[in-house]
This record gives C-alpha cells, sequence and structure tokens, in this order.
C-alpha cells in the first residue's frame, strides 16, 4: 500500500470512529435531511475553517481538525443522502446500515483519490492546507449552482462528484494535520 492510501485510510478509520460515536449518540437523525441542508453544513463548517484560518484564533474550543473531520463525515452523508433521499425518521437506518453505508462511499471515494492521485503526482502535497479550505468551499458553491439547476448541468459533474472532491480535500488537510507535513 502507497504512502498516501496509508494515510487516507488512518485519517479515515479516525473520521469513521467519529461518526459510529455520534450514530451512537444521536442515532441517523441526519437521515431527514435534504441534500441542499447537507450542502449547507457542508458550507458552515468550511466557513469556520476559512475564518479560523483567516483571523488565526477561534473563540470555540475546538481548531480546524475537528472541521476537516466534519466534512469528511458530512460529505459521505451527503453521497447517502443523495443515494437514499431524505427519510421523516431517523429510524429508517440502524446503525450496521449507516455503517456499511459509509464504508461503501468512503471506498469509492478512495478509489477516485487514488485515480487522480495518480494522474496529478500527488501534487497536493505541494500545496498549503488554507487551499484545500479555498477548493472546498469551491466545490460547495459548485454544488449549490448545481442544486439551483436541480441537477441539470451542461458540462460538469454531479452533487456527487463535487461531494467526493471535497472529501478528498477534507482528508488531505488531515494528513497534513496529522502527519506534519508543512501543514
Amino acid at each position: 500500500m502507497n504512502k498516501t492510501e496509508e494515510q487516507f485510510r488512518q485519517v479515515l478509520t479516525e473520521c469513521r470512529e467519529l461518526f459510529s460515536k455520534k450514530l451512537h449518540d444521536y442515532g441517523a437523525a441526519w437521515r431527514i435531511m435534504r441534500v441542499p441542508s447537507v450542502t449547507d453544513q457542508l458550507y458552515i463548517k468550511a466557513n469556520r475553517i476559512r475564518s479560523i484560518e483567516t483571523k488565526g484564533v477561534a473563540l470555540v474550543d475546538e481548531g480546524i481538525r475537528p472541521e476537516f473531520m466534519a466534512l469528511v463525515n458530512y460529505s459521505i452523508i451527503g453521497l447517502i443522502q443523495l443515494e437514499l433521499g431524505p427519510s421523516e425518521t431517523a429510524a429508517s437506518m440502524t446503525t450496521p446500515q449507516a455503517l456499511e453505508a459509509y464504508d461503501r462511499h468512503a471506498e469509492r471515494t478512495l478509489a477516485l483519490m487514488l485515480k487522480k492521485n495518480h494522474d496529478y503526482d500527488e501534487a497536493w502535497r505541494g500545496m498549503r492546507v488554507s487551499s484545500y479550505t479555498d477548493l472546498i468551499l469551491m466545490k460547495i458553491f459548485r454544488t449549490k449552482q448545481i442544486e439551483s439547476l436541480s441537477g441539470e448541468t451542461l458540462v460538469s459533474e454531479g452533487i456527487d462528484a463535487n461531494y467526493m472532491d471535497i472529501m478528498n480535500y477534507a482528508v488531505f488537510g488531515l494528513i497534513k494535520l496529522t502527519f506534519d507535513e508543512g501543514a
């Protein structure tokens, strides 16, 4: 296994553990969210990261790392919601079902990253964490535009591709912050 895949899996394991703990505490309450609400939740998290990066201080005692983890998990929630649609109740998905869906979408997103990483020759390693934040925000604004168009694009990828890219940029940020790679 190459270094990037190994680091990706390590970071994703930590994100999945948090997701699992939140499933225990809250159940799959997120199942009621419509896709645009998931996109807005991603916006809130990415905007907070940018705010902390810009101001250099957070008044709430959490740094940017937990927000990148939230971006990973909400991206997967978005992919699940795109697949299944919103539910009227959180009870529509058991913990094992949610974790199976999480794992399936995480593996699909990892596979996409590995293909792109090959083609781009690990260019992400030479980027700043703040650039990932900007790219994530750009992807969110693209997603909002696609949602405004009811998914009817002329040449662009869909919402799912944007969610996967958001997740991959968030993982890159986590890798840099976790393994102290010039973050």
